[in-house]
């Protein structure tokens, strides 16, 4: 610690030997320092304030049916990106900047200039940005701010129509692409139906259904076809075996089969509306139970009937069988009988043929099927995606239509107002700057002038210096005119600093109070 005093008082004393040279230095860089302040030139400030409406009632009552960009993140990103190259050569010309201009290095220059002091701020939440330029002629700074609100507005306006003529121009060429697929792929489905017409059916069904169904087809019609031809059989050994069945004792029961027309037909259209009734009924209804009184009562008529034509057979036994009723109700069963088994036939020979065809073929069906399930995947995608680039398209049109209606709205709310005083610089802040960069200037000379040309106050120092042995010191008796000399110095050095601080002081309240009239 000891040490460090030692050789702080060493600095410091060596310092004060240089004292007049620091005085100087700081005279010096605070005249400097004081006239650069004073020939910046003042800049004036031109500002506007925008405020970017993007919110409309339309674009919550086309949510769904239009594309709609994010209008927001779009303004922001057109606000961060508005002080390019090409917007500030634009901008050039339209504030007349470029007059005076002679080279391209000036114009580059200038441009850089811009760009560097354009400023652009805004408030996400609310949407209103602010341009701020600086310029020593108010005038040309309000010309600027106003170029560049105008380069604002156009610049959205311009890209929106862009994105939506390159999005129309991409759309259209995709649909056409889509169109001519779509048109060779029904060519390739025509004509692939052309070459299988006969293996197609009306229902849409596969090769195994139709077959399955023309299996299960042959099977009822052969089963018709036998319960036809029982039937048949059956009327034959009735009408050779007339005599002993159809004339019986009159106390015997009526034989099954036989029937009366007029009275047949009307039970059974008694029995089909049995049948409604119960449909919608109980077994109690009065209705149901009317319908049933009747079809007992003409049963009971027709079994009378039947023995009273059996008992007049009985009495004229001479009559001949062939006028018999029953006889030739027979031989018309028998004649419908036939007619229907051989129209069985044809139809079993029919749906054996459509079948023996069905399998012939079942060896190409699968190929068939795969080729024609081939054909159908690749034109359902390409009408699927046909349809979503028209939709598309036809929302983009939309878009577009409810941008021109309802777009962005951009309302300057300050107009481009250069402020009438100057902004900059701010010499009320320089001006005591100075002052210490004049002090801080002195301090640093002396400090150097003593390391560059050190005096040693101590035998120690000298001794440590020159790492020699020391034999004994001088010391200097100062008299009475030293003394005085020395105080005279001082006191000169005390008015030299004192003035300086004093003409500081006397320039700043100069400077303030003229400011203050001014204002």
């Amino acid at each position: 610690m000891d040490e460090l005093l030692r050789q702080a008082t060493a600095i410091l004393r060596g310092m004060w030997q240089r004292r007049w040279l620091g005085i100087i230095v700081a005279w010096v860089v605070g005249a400097a320092s004081v006239a650069a302040v004073l020939a910046i030139p003042d800049k004036y400030e031109a500002s506007a304030r925008i405020y970017v409406d993007t919110q409309t009632i339309l674009r919550p009552l086309m949510t769904g049916l239009v594309t709609q960009p994010n209008v927001d993140q779009q303004v922001m990103m057109l606000s961060r990106t508005l002080i390019t190259r090409p917007n500030v050569e634009k901008l050039i010309r339209m504030a007349d900047l470029d007059l005076k201009i002679e080279s391209k290095s000036e114009r580059d220059a200038l441009a850089e200039a811009l760009m560097a002091s354009l400023k652009i701020n805004n408030t996400t939440r609310d949407n209103i940005y602010t341009i701020n330029y600086r310029d020593t002629q108010p005038e040309q700074a309000k010309r600027v701010v106003q170029s560049l609100v105008s380069i604002f507005v156009e610049s959205n306006l311009g890209d929106s129509r862009k994105d939506t003529e390159s999005a129309r121009k991409f759309l259209d060429k995709e649909i056409a692409a889509y169109e001519k697929k779509l048109e060779e792929a029904e060519g390739r489905l025509k004509q692939f139906k052309l070459r299988n017409l006969g293996n197609e059916s009306a229902e849409g069904k596969d090769h195994f259904s139709r077959m399955s169904a023309a299996a299960a087809l042959l099977e009822q019609s052969r089963l018709e076809l036998r319960e036809a031809e029982h039937s048949r059989d059956a009327l034959k050994r009735q009408i050779l075996g007339e005599e002993p069945v159809l004339l019986p004792e009159a106390s015997q029961e009526p034989i099954a089969g036989v029937s009366i027309p007029e009275i047949d037909s009307r039970i059974d259209v008694l029995k089909r509306n049995q049948d409604a009734m119960l449909q919608r009924f109980t077994e109690k209804h009065p209705d149901v139970v009317s319908t049933r009184r009747l079809i007992k009562e003409l049963e009971e008529q027709k079994q009378q009937e039947i023995v009273a034509r059996r008992k007049t057979a009985l009495t004229n036994p001479d009559s001949s069988v062939n006028t018999n009723p029953v006889y030739q109700q027979l031989k018309v069963s028998l004649s419908e009988t036939e007619a229907r088994v051989a129209a069985l036939q044809t139809r079993v020979a029919e749906y054996q043929a459509r079948y023996d065809r069905l399998k012939s073929a079942v060896t190409l069906v699968p190929q068939i099927e795969a080729e024609f399930a081939q054909l159908n995947r690749d034109y359902e995608i390409n009408k699927k995606n046909y349809e979503q680039l028209v939709q598309r398209r036809e929302s983009a049109t939309l878009g577009s239509e409810m941008d021109n209606v309802a777009g962005v709205d951009f309302r300057l709310i300050d107009p481009p107002r250069a402020s009438p005083k100057p902004v900059a610089p701010n010499r009320a802040l320089f001006l005591p700057l100075t002052l210490l960069l004049a002090l801080a200037a002195g301090v640093a000379v002396t400090f150097a002038a003593s390391q560059l040309r050190p005096v040693f106050f101590e035998a120690r120092s000298l001794r440590e210096a020159c790492g020699l042995p020391l034999l004994g010191t001088v010391s200097l008796v100062a008299d009475e005119g030293r003394k005085s000399r020395e105080r005279k110095d001082l006191l000169r050095f005390a008015a030299a600093c004192v003035s300086l601080l004093g003409v500081y002081g006397a320039g700043i309240l100069a400077f303030f109070l003229l400011s203050a009239r001014t204002a």
